[in-house]
């Protein structure tokens, strides 16, 4: 078997070196239809395949050519969101060093290199090339278009039942709320896409048929989290679409806590009451459940993760546990009280489910307040970029792709999936992106 592999890997290498671009677009078609080798086999190696050696054969040809040459542009490298990356990167490494299990932070900290260095880094470099971008967009809808065809088909053969509705994506999604996260992450693209291509009828039919499939997925998904995030990206939408001030949303953000903190008490009297279960096929009741902290598992089973994720960090509150660690060593900062039907004593169901309270338990307040900056930059760049940028289609896409990350920041208050290549290739892909046109329209032109 392994000779039999040996020459796939010299056609791969031959690959990387004399068609480098081709291979970043490889591993975007691939990335909704990679599997992750854990699945089918018995050791306790998390690997997805295709796209993750590829990836890691990319970082280091990668800094094999920037010791060799300088690949990337002094603007870029001074770039905040850049910087950002860097000491996020940074403080990782060095926490790593005080990890309680340093071999699966070292692993943790490859596997964010393999993502960021090739996506992020080298994507800016690669769509300076404006129509790649498109490329870009095309190729991960294309792929995932397959998968989702597919989840409906075997869905339909169980009649579109609620229960049978968490797996059916399998193998190419885990469960059926990271798959929706990654449908309501690429959803708005679509209506990018409508206007771009407004005097070509056969695409915009083409477009009109995803929009539908892609809305039928995203309500047959049942992942509630999906469902607002999408609902908070409009609102988004809604107030760069009237160009409201920021000002006026702070200002109602502050009546709005005023009024949680004052009634803070018949709230949770309410959500006590609250007997709606996620577990239906009525969307009404599925939408309710999101505030049932008293009988729904899954609500419940997310809290003890949270309070896990503090009490760890409460613990170590400067490096935290290690990167990577979480799953690994929460299971002793469970309360009995905050302990679920689907709890597990062994702690090893996943992670601490949101991209904020992972980093805070496993990297300290610093690695919770890098990652709260980097989205909070992410977001300001994309904003002043999209106001300030000519019309065009690539400003069309700036405004949805940065809808597109906002349902998946909200997401991540309730889940984290950037440890997988199906959400970092587009998360990362599309600030790659915002960077690369940030840097082609600064905010003041220079003078010689």
């Amino acid at each position: 078997m392994f000779f039999s592999a040996i020459p796939i890997a010299l056609l791969l290498v031959y690959v990387a070196f004399y068609y480098f671009e081709q291979l970043f677009m490889f591993i975007v078609l691939f990335t909704p239809l990679s599997v992750n080798i854990e699945e089918f086999v018995s050791a306790d190696i998390g690997l997805f395949l295709p796209t993750e050696p590829l990836l890691f054969g990319m970082l280091l040809l990668i800094t094999f050519n920037q010791f060799r040459k300088n690949l990337f542009d002094a603007r870029f490298i001074k770039h905040p969101i850049t910087i950002i990356f860097i000491l996020q990167l940074l403080w990782i490494g060095l926490t790593c060093i005080t990890s309680e299990l340093p071999l699966v932070s070292l692993k943790f900290l490859l596997t964010k290199l393999w993502f960021i260095v090739p996506i992020y880094f080298y994507g800016v470099v690669f769509f300076q090339k404006e129509n790649r971008v498109k490329w870009f967009v095309w190729l991960y809808i294309g792929s995932l278009t397959v998968v989702v065809l597919y989840t409906l088909v075997n869905h339909a053969m169980y009649g579109f039942d609620e229960e049978t509705g968490h797996w059916v994506m399998y193998p190419f999604f885990k469960d059926h709320t990271s798959y929706g996260a990654i449908l309501a992450l690429i959803f708005p693209l679509f209506f990018g896409l409508w206007k771009i291509y407004k005097n070509q009828t056969a695409t915009r039919t083409i477009i009109i048929g995803l929009i539908v499939l892609f809305t039928f997925a995203i309500i047959m998904s049942y992942t509630r989290a999906a469902w607002i995030s999408l609902f908070g990206a409009f609102l988004v939408y809604l107030c760069i679409r009237f160009k409201i001030h920021f000002k006026y949303l702070a200002t109602i953000g502050f009546f709005i806590g005023i009024y949680v903190a004052v009634n803070w008490t018949n709230i949770m009297h309410a959500a006590e009451k609250n007997r709606s279960e996620h577990a239906t096929e009525d969307m009404n009741e599925r939408l309710e459940s999101m505030t049932n902290v008293t009988t729904d598992a899954s609500n419940l089973e997310r809290l003890n993760r949270w309070g896990c994720a503090i009490r760890l960090f409460q613990e170590r509150p400067v490096f935290g546990w290690g990167p990577g660690t979480y799953a690994m060593v929460y299971a002793p900062f469970q309360l009995a009280s905050g302990k679920t039907i689907i709890s597990t004593n062994s702690g090893n169901r996943g992670n601490a489910h949101s991209e904020y309270l992972g980093p805070l338990s496993e990297q300290g307040l610093i690695g919770m307040l890098l990652m709260i900056v980097l989205v909070g930059w992410i977001c300001y760049t994309a904003i002043t970029l999209y106001i300030r940028m000519p019309e065009g289609e690539m400003r069309t896409l700036v405004l949805v792709m940065f809808l597109g990350l906002v349902t998946y920041f909200a997401h991540g208050i309730l889940n984290n999936y950037l440890d997988t290549d199906k959400a970092t290739v587009p998360v990362w892909g599309f600030t790659a992106i915002i960077v690369m046109l940030d840097l082609k329209y600064p905010k003041k032109k220079q003078i010689d």
